[in-house]
């Protein structure tokens, strides 16, 4: 089987992707309806929320979207923080729907600076909310977003932040962080393949979506709330990866979450400790070090394009190359959802060979 590791999709389950093969159901009849609430009731467990849990059909980006229409206003004035392509992903979506940003980038490889974002809020008063990105994949970088929340709140701003790649792999008490929407995705530390993207939605979110006026239509959380009550959803679902979700849902929490989060540290440990050991550079400030993908530079000769397609062709290991700016530059290790030490060490057991046929010199 080929060893997938980039930062998403990530690997499925055998018992995850055999829930998908099931017959169609009603998605309006009591079967589905079950489903859906026991979903939406474990997936709350992961999240660590008592808010509403609304599961939307369409990708992470989709996700993004629905948290910018739903609870801001054409002309509402934003903070982005961004630290990466994920970052600006997040602040385009709220300019294209009529918002003015007041952007806050900092350095790839870098964790945005709580002091910086402080300023930022200091200096306007007039933002709404603040757009934040948990964990950029990117650059293999998270933020440390209970500091960044405390100002946040403190300043009495919605924070709205994409954790597409960090909830159900790393910590994200939503509730204690007061994060107001979190966002995440089906492929990334769930285990499930691509398709839907979760968002929870704190009181204070709900009711600056009782005065949002950016247009929306198929991500209208007020009416995902409202099918929710019947175990519904207002659209059409993608009834396979509610199945699949039941499934991995159930794993997830007989492993534990703690577990869980205790062993993508270890992976993320043992990766940045393996890559350093072979001479590798790492992209991220070891203190923001990602436990779901490492980022390590292209430097010494290496050609990344080819590493990339002698790992694929010749060991059938996937990794991922950088994005945006950083594409050619660096080289990506995705380590969440369902690895083990062994996916590890085949993939630095590959790159012994890899990495001098790509031009690598130590």
């Amino acid at each position: 089987m080929t060893n997938l590791r980039i930062p998403g999709p990530t690997p499925c389950p055998p018992e995850v992707l055999a829930a998908m093969g099931r017959q169609m159901i009603n998605h309006r009849g009591n079967e589905f309806g079950e489903i859906f609430k026991d979903v939406t009731a474990k997936m709350k467990q992961v999240f660590q929320t008592k808010n509403d849990l609304l599961i939307l059909t369409g990708s992470g980006t989709a996700g993004l979207e629905a948290a910018v229409v739903n609870m801001l206003s054409p002309g509402d004035t934003v903070l982005s923080v961004s630290i990466g392509v994920f970052g600006e992903r997040f602040a385009k979506i709220a300019q294209t729907f009529g918002a003015t940003l007041v952007p806050l980038n900092f350095e790839q490889g870098q964790a945005a600076k709580p002091e910086m974002i402080k300023k930022a809020l200091d200096e306007n008063p007039g933002v709404k909310a603040a757009l934040v990105t948990h964990n950029e994949t990117s650059t293999g970088v998270t933020n440390d977003l209970a500091a960044i929340s405390k100002i946040v709140k403190t300043a009495g701003k919605l924070l709205m932040v994409d954790c597409i790649s960090s909830l159900g792999s790393v910590n994200v008490p939503v509730d204690d962080w007061k994060i107001d929407v979190a966002i995440s995705g089906s492929q990334k530390g769930w285990m499930v393949p691509p398709g839907m993207t979760m968002l929870s939605v704190s009181s204070e979110a709900w009711r600056a979506n009782e005065s949002a006026k950016m247009p929306r239509f198929y991500w209208d959380l007020g009416k995902a709330r409202a099918n929710l009550e019947k175990g519904q959803t207002p659209w059409t679902p993608a009834i396979s990866i509610v199945f699949a979700f039941q499934v991995a849902l159930d794993m997830m929490l007989k492993e534990g979450i703690n577990n869980i989060f205790a062993r993508h540290e270890k992976m993320g440990n043992l990766t940045r400790q393996m890559a350093e050991g072979m001479g590798l550079t790492l992209l991220a400030d070891p203190r923001y070090a990602s436990n779901t993908v490492t980022s390590l530079v292209a430097d010494r000769g290496l050609d990344v394009k080819k590493l990339t397609k002698t790992m694929r062709e010749e060991f059938d290991i996937v990794l991922a190359g950088g994005q945006g700016q950083l594409e050619g530059k660096i080289f990506r290790i995705g380590h969440l959802g369902m690895v083990s030490e062994k996916d590890i060490f085949d993939v630095f057991d590959a790159l012994k060979v890899a990495l001098p046929k790509a031009g690598f010199t130590k």
